[in-house]
């Protein structure tokens, strides 16, 4: 199984192996006189899975083991050890050097789960039946890493939330099971500690961090009862009045649920599949807050339209959201559900925070062409703009400093690769798959909080031979007869909205919200309107020129006679 060979080969070669250094991969906090550990960065595809040594350029390293194409991949939380499946078996391996923690024989396992404190690998696979066998094999299995021993065998047929759900230490965890959830306690899965049944429960979200834990459920709306969402904390479960906070709201087929890192507050996005008003084909959503203090609240948002992205901010006081007919606007909100700063319009659908939260990147993926917007959060300032087109996949690495994006299969079975990117826009290294190969996916090793410290925001493109993808500033077409004369506002089909602070203090215009701000353009429009009405002061008329024309009825003897007439009416009225 392993060879040592030095590798010369681009990634994914025709034969493929994992890659892996010491130096890269402790998973240990850093100190000011340490260096920080250099990440790696897993890329999966047709020909094999490889480990590369991170950025700004990915290399192949000589400490490799032989893999072929794997089905799946993970890593740790904290990142020591990387698990894959390639078919025939699932390994888990250390990242530090690739030595074999643990190997099992499971062929069919298509999705892997590590535990955060690296204790239980959770292993799944379709649910099938035979006729030896009309109950069907038990597909998800919890074992314990270093020994390799079977824990638990369960029945999980869908894979919507397929995996059990851990605290940070381990101490809980947490599995839906026929309308209710199942808790145990300090890993035993053979006893349940505790049990909360409601009526259809269909998710729930653990919160990260210490303890206690809490729980947030949702149960959907039926015969003309509102859906909700309540929040608990472990051990009190005890029906509605434990509850931490309740919010009730109509119109939600399907919510998703999202703690901030503190688990001091969730943020709910309810979704219907259907806008039955038929102004959305993408149905209707609505965004909810809810505090462990008991605050509820609906986040009003500016624009009508669907909402395309929500995520939280790591300090977990702010959360940005993507909303809106395209061109969609991107607003920060804190925990009261105020706007702090709105981003303006934009092609874009999507937003991530650097692992430091000094950085906010909204992006267009999908169907729109891939621009990013790179901003500095403390001082709300645009720092990039670059572009990557035909991208499916965008993470950033955990050294704050660089982002991979990737083309990846089946989304996109064409033009398959990555590029290693500097968020001021420098693209660092490009790879592309030859021929008919394809790349299934690309994902960084994850560090625990505080290993790479926060540094400062740079505004100048780090050199690079492969240049920047910025576009240059592009104008209007003008014929080159016009092109001698001053420029006109050209007509657009979208009025576009500059950025604008809405935090209090900020003075003029910019701390007014967006109905308040137009209400206050309509009344200084009226204004100068007014202005413009009034009369001037009285003045002596000015006596009718003679080569003012007339109107003409036609008749030369008419029109004399009404010429006459008018002058003796003017000498009437003087």
């Amino acid at each position: 199984m392993y060879a040592d060979v030095a590798l010369t080969d681009p990634p994914l070669a025709a034969v493929t192996y994992f890659q892996v250094t010491a130096l890269s991969s402790s998973g240990t906090r850093t100190h000011e006189n340490m260096v920080p550990p250099v990440p790696l960065l897993a890329v999966r595809g047709s020909h094999g899975t490889s480990l590369l040594h991170g950025p700004p350029q990915c290399e192949q390293h000589s400490a490799i083991f032989r893999v072929g194409a794997s089905k799946c991949v993970t890593f740790s939380r904290d990142g020591t050890l990387f698990s894959c499946c390639d078919g025939n078996k699932v390994s888990v391996v250390k990242s530090s050097d690739g030595s074999i923690v643990s190997s099992l024989e499971r062929p069919k396992t298509i999705l892997l789960e590590l535990s955060p404190m690296n204790n239980v690998l959770v292993t799944w696979q379709p649910y099938s039946k035979t006729k030896d066998n009309p109950q069907g094999e038990a597909n998800l299995q919890l074992w314990q890493i270093q020994s390799g021993q079977l824990i638990k065998a369960l029945y999980q047929k869908k894979v919507d939330s397929w995996c059990p759900c851990w605290s940070d230490d381990e101490t809980l965890c947490v599995r839906s099971v026929n309308n209710e959830l199942h808790f145990y306690e300090n890993n035993d899965f053979n006893t349940i500690a505790n049990k909360l049944h409601m009526q259809k429960v269909s998710d729930f979200a653990l919160s990260p961090g210490v303890q206690p834990s809490k729980v947030a459920v949702y149960v959907p709306g039926s015969k003309g009862a509102p859906s909700f969402v309540r929040l608990y904390q472990y051990p009190a479960l005890g029906g509605p009045t434990a509850a931490l906070a309740n919010k009730s709201f109509f119109k939600a087929d399907r919510v998703v649920m999202q703690w901030n890192k503190k688990a001091t507050a969730v943020l709910v996005t309810a979704s219907t599949e259907v806008d039955k008003t038929g102004a959305s084909y993408y149905g209707e959503q609505t965004l909810h807050y809810l505090g462990v203090n008991g605050e509820t609240a609906l986040v009003q948002l500016a624009k009508n339209g669907p909402i395309y992205d929500v995520v939280w901010s790591p300090n977990s006081a702010e959360f940005c959201v993507v909303y809106g007919f395209m061109p969609a606007k991107a607003t920060v909100f804190n925990l009261k559900c105020d706007p702090v700063f709105d981003f303006g319009t934009g092609p874009r659908n999507a937003a991530y925070y650097s692992p430091q939260g000094n950085i906010l990147v909204l992006a267009g993926f999908g169907n729109l062409r891939g621009q990013m917007e790179v901003w500095d959060v403390k001082k709300y300032k645009q720092v990039s703009k670059p572009q990557a087109p035909d991208s499916t996949h965008f993470s950033w690495c955990p050294d704050g400093e660089h982002v991979v994006t990737a083309t990846c299969s089946p989304r996109l079975r064409v033009s398959n690769g990555y590029k290693i990117w500097h968020y001021t826009g420098s693209v660092l290294q490009k790879w592309d798959v030859e021929g008919s190969s394809e790349l299934w996916e690309v994902r960084w090793q994850p560090f625990p909080d505080g290993t790479f410290p926060e540094r400062p925001i740079k505004y100048q493109a780090v050199p690079s031979e492969l240049g920047t993808t910025q576009p240059p500033p592009t104008q209007a077409y003008r014929p080159p007869a016009l092109r001698h004369l001053p420029a006109t506002p050209s007509t657009k089909l979208h009025e576009e909205e500059p950025p604008q602070n809405l935090r209090p203090g900020v003075s003029g215009e910019k701390n007014l919200s967006k109905s308040a701000l137009k209400n206050q353009k309509k009344r200084e429009a009226k204004k100068a309107a007014k202005q413009e009405s009034k009369p001037e002061p009285p003045s002596e008329p000015s006596p009718v020129s003679s080569s003012q024309s007339e109107p003409s009825s036609g008749d030369p003897e008419m029109d004399k006679k009404i010429k006459n007439l008018k002058k003796v009416t003017r000498r009437l009225v003087t």
